[in-house]
């Protein structure tokens, strides 16, 4: 059977246009900012302390503006434990305790969190519509004024949720978010599922 596929390039699907100021810009005009969440130990918060999560999640969430989206991505990855036996000052019971765990499995956990102003439009829009399904992709043009109120709120947002003491937000950079020469960016770790420094998008450029 003769294979009628045209041939085409990951760039030319690539959803994304590029990373500008620390933000996402997607091929339809979407704007993303990404944050790098630490989230408190399991076990450690009493039923007082998740109520107070949940409402500083529900007051931040509705200092967004409208038709905006927010996600949530939670990346697990099973490694096994390497202690760290360089550090000064290590005692008996120290040294001890880090070679107790040597070896043993365990899930590493990594969250992050995406923040994106999109459009009526866009809201409205199924999977059928993805950039990836279609044969062509039409970049449109940015509002200014919308997007540095968008940035004005996600300060707002990551201001709330910090407040907290027990959530804490990082803002991801621009070279965190498509990586250094030296270093794999989150792109290219969410391609190659992996949080280790993997290159894997070497002809794609998204930086400013």
């Amino acid at each position: 059977m003769r294979n009628i596929m045209k041939a085409t390039t990951l760039e030319s699907r690539f959803p994304l246009l590029s990373v500008e100021h620390g933000c996402i810009v997607s091929k339809d005009a979407d704007i993303t900012a990404a944050f790098e969440v630490e989230l408190p130990e399991v076990y450690t918060v009493t039923a007082e302390e998740y109520e107070g999560i949940h409402a500083t999640w529900c007051k931040a969430i509705k200092v967004l503006p409208d038709h905006s989206v927010l996600h949530k991505q939670d990346w697990y990855v099973k490694e096994r434990y390497r202690p760290d036996l360089g550090k000064e000052g290590m005692g008996f019971l120290a040294r001890s305790y880090e070679m107790h765990f040597n070896e043993r499995p365990f899930l590493n956990h990594k969250c992050y969190l995406y923040l994106t102003k999109t459009t009526k439009e866009r809201m409205r829009m199924q999977s059928g519509f993805s950039s990836l399904c279609r044969g062509f992709i039409i970049p449109k043009e940015v509002d200014k004024d919308t997007t540095a109120h968008f940035l004005d709120t996600v300060g707002q947002f990551a201001r709330i949720v910090n407040d907290t003491g027990l959530v804490r937000l990082r803002r991801l950079g621009g070279d965190e978010i498509t990586g250094t020469e030296d270093k794999a960016g989150l792109v290219e770790k969410y391609f190659c599922l992996s949080m280790e420094n993997t290159t894997a998008l070497e002809d794609i450029e998204l930086g400013d």
